[in-house]
């Protein structure tokens, strides 16, 4: 157990730090109830380029464009300072024992080869223990298992093994022709990797599942599953290390029913299974996480208005939300709650949920927020508007899950804010609250969203509006497991049920209206002819007008709203009638 942990163990858990960036340098805030600025933290009035916690939280290091300093979280004390002007990327190692630290590869009439741009940095001593080359940014820093007993990196196309963080010594590799990513997994041991090797030549793209220290061929893959459809992949375990989700994209659909390529998204397990998990509806992925119980996962995807699912480790389908404006998904640290939220192009409508009972919790509101995190607590959340996504309005808000806004900074104009960050903690160092439904009042309210209306032109918005006024047809909230039971419907069950659904609906469309007041003679009857072929015609004209006045009336009394022409066209009703009945009385 962590000193922190122990500490906390016997008293009351403590108030997480949010670490602010921006343009007028970095600083603490105290997390809430309060929400005030750290007072044992000195702010930098340096513009940094980076920050990042310790994994246990208890450090802190930033790189201000002239050195790199490592303090304590509690009291602000220096640990360790590095003269690293250029530094642009920081992470520390899971124990804390190693800080990383990147700047931009460069070649100088000094160095035509360039210097080595990764460090990594004992600490506290600050001492170097080893320089390394990493041109590119992406995966720039190695993986350390939990125990920091494994730590990995790619280097053309092989990845390299060290041990006991000795990184002048490889202790193992994994060598496979274009190996493009990779992601170890959580915790300590043993630890698993996967690997990514796009496809080329008519072969498919595949991923490919090892536990180390057995890193030989395919038949020592743990799982392995291929697919041709892959231009990039994004792996993530679960928590446990038991199972991997990929999502395979491809930078254009061949079909040209997608702007955004095509999305596939499969699953892995340690124990040799795989799956393409099925989605029902077509169109993006856009995103996919984890529960932290790693036995459910929850995937966002589809056409706007987007579906959101909960699946359980057989793939099946547990609990469907329906649709709405949504991209993103994230589940509070205790996996107790579920947000779903649409940010971006989107208005930044968040739905909370709460997972066990599958109930809609609140329906906040953070309209142009670049960024969202849960608090350590599991019971507050971080939303901000960052440049340089979005340079105006920047700042962020602090609230309770229930939408009660505790702090709001706005930066002031001229301004920017970077990033805000969380400090992080040891697991279970927050314990589980009941989860509240009611939003406790605050002198800066709540974050409710208002209800949405469709757009209706400004001569229609006189007239009721109707189901069919809406731009798309809405799906409700679905528990897909079976009634009375934990256990979700089978994948034929479910195929069968939604047969059934659709025949039921159907037959409903199919029933007869029951019988209401007796129809209305129609004005337009046939009429015997006059003999003037000029007075017959413009009876006929008139006749025609009326139908088609007779059929707008009917479907404006089945619900339907007509637009501004066609209620010009009713309106003239009773001057169409007049002039029928004046030709009739010419015959």
């Amino acid at each position: 157990m962590s000193p922190s942990s122990s500490v906390h163990a016997n008293m009351a858990p403590p108030i997480p730090l949010l670490a602010v960036r921006g343009s007028d340098g970095t600083s603490f805030l105290c997390g809430p109830p309060d929400c005030q600025e750290h007072s044992a933290f000195q702010r930098d009035s340096q513009r940094s380029k980076c920050f990042t916690f310790s994994r246990d939280g208890t450090l802190f290091a930033w790189a201000n464009g002239q050195s790199v300093s490592v303090v304590k979280s509690s009291d602000g004390s220096v640990v360790s300072t590095i003269d690293l002007p250029k530094t642009s990327l920081l992470e520390f190692s899971p124990l804390g024992s190693t800080l990383a630290t990147w700047q931009p590869y460069a070649k100088t009439p000094a160095s035509p080869q360039g210097e080595a741009n990764l460090q990594l940095w004992e600490l506290p001593s600050g001492r170097l223990l080893k320089a390394l080359y990493q041109k590119k940014f992406e995966s720039w820093c190695p993986s350390w298992s939990e125990d920091e007993k494994i730590a990995v990196r790619s280097v053309n196309n092989e990845l390299q093994f060290f041990e006991n963080n000795d990184f002048n010594t490889i202790a193992n590799k994994l060598h496979m022709q274009k190996v493009s990513d990779y992601v170890l997994s959580p915790g300590g041991q043993p630890s698993r990797v996967t690997i990514y090797v796009p496809g080329s030549k008519g072969a498919p793209s595949f991923v490919r599942l090892y536990q180390y220290p057995v890193l030989g061929g395919p038949t020592a893959a743990l799982a392995n599953k291929s697919f041709f459809k892959a231009d990039r992949v994004a792996m993530l375990w679960n928590k446990k290390a038991s199972a991997v989700l990929v999502t395979a994209s491809t930078d254009v659909d061949k079909s040209g029913a997608s702007y955004y390529g095509e999305q596939t998204l499969h699953y892995l397990a340690v124990n040799g299974e795989t799956a393409v998990v099925q989605l029902p509806k077509n169109g993006p992925i856009y995103d996919v996480v984890w529960s932290p119980n790693s036995t459910e996962f929850c995937a966002v995807y589809g056409f706007m208005p987007a579906k959101a699912t909960v699946f359980n480790l057989k793939c099946d389908p547990v609990f469907d939300f329906g649709t709405g404006p949504r991209n993103a998904a994230y589940y509070s640290p205790l996996g107790n709650i579920l947000v779903l939220a649409g940010f971006g192009n989107l208005r930044g409508q968040m739905e909370v949920w709460d997972v066990k009972k599958y109930k809609q919790v609140s329906k906040p509101e953070a309209p142009d927020s670049t960024f969202f995190s849960w608090c350590p607590d599991g019971e507050h959340i971080v939303t901000a508007t960052c440049s340089p996504r979005l340079r105006v309005s920047n700042g962020y808000r602090i609230w309770h899950y229930t939408g009660s806004v505790l702090h709001k900074q706005e930066t002031p104009v001229g301004s920017e804010l970077w990033e805000v960050r969380w400090q992080s903690f040891p697991a279970g160092t927050f314990p589980e609250r009941a989860i509240k439904y009611q939003a406790a009042p605050t002198e800066l309210g709540t974050t409710q969203a208002k209800p949405t209306m469709a757009y209706r032109p400004p001569a229609l918005r006189h007239l009721p509006a109707t189901a069919s006024s809406k731009l798309h047809e809405e799906e409700a909230p679905q528990d897909m497991r079976a009634p009375g039971g934990e256990k979700p419907l089978s994948k034929t069950a479910l195929k069968n049920q939604r047969k059934r659904e659709a025949k039921k609906a159907a037959k409903q469309d199919a029933k007869p209206e029951p019988p209401s007041d007796p129809a209305p003679v129609s004005i337009v009857q046939s009429a015997p002819s006059c003999g003037d072929p000029e007075l017959d015609k413009k009876m006929k004209n008139l006749k025609k007008k009326l139908k088609a006045i007779e059929e707008l009336k009917e479907q404006q009394a089945s619900g339907k709203v007509l637009q501004k022409n066609q209620l010009d066209k009713v309106e003239k009703e009773e001057q169409l009638l007049k002039e029928l009945e004046e030709l009739q009385l010419e015959m």
